[in-house]
């Protein structure tokens, strides 16, 4: 078997629909006694949230770390903003404010 031919975990994070609570697989969970590395599908029916105690079955898919947030279908709209990742959009948001703080300072250089 080649490489090529070997399939990579899925390694998707899951967030808890009852608390917020982000899995993530490269982390895993020390509180539950889950290695790094370990897939969300591959927990166990034992597994509960360690925020809240929801079952596996409360959480949902959200993609890859450092993947947009949001729905898929929504990632054409909002003149492509929509596709950037969070960490982005902050540095996006952000270096704007600090932009227009800068040019608001500049104007008291006119006389």
């Amino acid at each position: 078997m080649s490489s090529a031919e070997v399939e990579t975990p899925n390694l998707d994070r899951y967030e808890c629909r009852a608390c917020g609570y982000v899995y993530e697989p490269t982390k895993g969970d020390a509180r539950g006694k889950v290695p790094a590395g370990t897939p969300f599908t591959e927990l166990t029916l034992t597994w509960r949230c360690p925020v809240c105690g929801a079952k596996p079955a409360a959480f949902s898919n959200i993609g890859p770390a450092g993947s947009a947030e949001g729905f898929k279908e929504n990632y054409g709209f909002g003149l492509g903003v929509n596709s950037l990742s969070s960490n982005q959009k902050s540095l996006l948001i952000f270096g704007a404010l600090a932009l227009g703080v800068i040019f608001f300072l500049s104007l008291y250089g006119l006389q």
